[in-house]
């Protein structure tokens, strides 16, 4: 049976989990934000006589994903006016209303036990036909509910989008093995021709297509850049407008991604093929290791890689100066 999709449920505010309310707004979908609720008072909060059991309180961390949505560059919102159609709330108080909604989006951590305990409380309050998918970049579709019922998995999916997905036109669709054909199908057309996207289908293997490809293009740029002694600025200079890719080339990309996020998803696939040379293809690079052993988990490194060496000064300056000494080493 064909279900129209008129509201959406979103659990996880991040980056990706927020955005995504923003671009369902852009064409008219209205949204609930879940997060998970707060536990301690800002002294702000205090001040406004506010306690652990105030709606603003409970809901803070979709509250201030919302107001950061307004106020990103590039925009996600057509019009900032849009961030009406997302109502913020909380997983604790607020999960029962995806009994409302007619498509549920996971985006929470990458972690597939967590993913496993979070589908197990939805499938408590899911009612039967509502879609149900992952934003996952690369957890198996199929691990992350095979505790789940039949009925749970028929409508169960991967909706893999890309940051930013106001304007990242790619949309990965996964089905795990008993997802309904028609229900792939059905959600293929409403990404096209609704949400303005281009879907690739497909298969339940680690990083699935785009991030597969990309992790390997990335680790092989960067292996190339020891075997050289390249900087950042070279790499950059020549992985970008040059091979007709976008300006953000490969080490500004991977500030965007994030550095712990990528760590994450090459290790996926490191951890999960059989085969003994692609394995070695996605093993660690001891450069990205040390980085995040030196904040990059926390900072994601961001404008160590997007400032010129003159450009920055204090903590980021040395940061900048030790990957800059770092690249230049070919024992690295």
């Amino acid at each position: 049976m064909s279900r129209t999709i008129q509201k959406v449920a979103i659990i996880g505010s991040g980056v990706m989990g927020a955005s995504i309310a923003a671009h369902l707004a852009n064409v008219g979908i209205s949204s609930i934000l879940l997060d998970v609720p707060t536990t301690e008072l800002t002294e702000q909060e205090r001040a406004r006589g506010w306690t652990l059991e105030s709606k603003q309180v409970r809901n803070r961390l979709a509250i201030k994903a919302i107001d950061r949505l307004q106020k990103a560059n590039p925009t996600p919102f057509y019009e900032n006016r849009f961030a009406n159609r997302i109502t913020p709330g909380n997983v604790a108080d607020d999960l029962p209303k995806i009994k409302e909604v007619d498509w549920v989006i996971e985006a929470i951590i990458e972690n597939a036990d967590i993913k496993k305990q979070l589908y197990k409380q939805i499938e408590e309050v899911w009612v039967e036909g509502t879609f149900v998918s992952s934003n996952t970049s690369g957890v198996s579709i199929n691990e992350m509910v095979k505790e789940r019922s039949l009925a749970f998995q028929e409508h169960f999916f991967g909706t893999h989008f890309f940051n930013p997905p106001r304007y990242m036109k790619l949309l990965e669709v996964i089905p795990n093995t008993n997802t309904k054909p028609e229900i792939i199908k059905q959600m293929t057309q409403f990404a096209e021709n609704v949400l303005g996207k281009e879907v690739v289908v497909a298969k339940d293997t680690p990083n699935f297509i785009a991030n597969r490809i990309g992790t390997f293009g990335l680790l092989v740029t960067l292996r190339e850049m020891k075997r050289f002694g390249l900087s950042v600025e070279e790499v950059d200079a020549v992985t970008g407008p040059a091979l007709g890719r976008p300006k953000s080339a490969t080490f500004r990309t991977l500030d965007l991604v994030g550095l712990d996020t990528f760590m994450h998803v090459a290790n996926n696939v490191y951890q999960k093929v059989d085969d003994e040379a692609e394995k070695n293809v996605f093993a660690p690079v001891p450069l990205l290791k040390e980085m995040v052993e030196r904040g990059g988990l926390v900072k994601k490194l961001r404008k160590a890689f997007m400032k010129r060496y003159e450009q920055t000064k204090g903590p980021k300056f040395a940061l900048y100066k030790w990957i800059h000494s770092r690249t230049k080493n070919k024992n690295v």
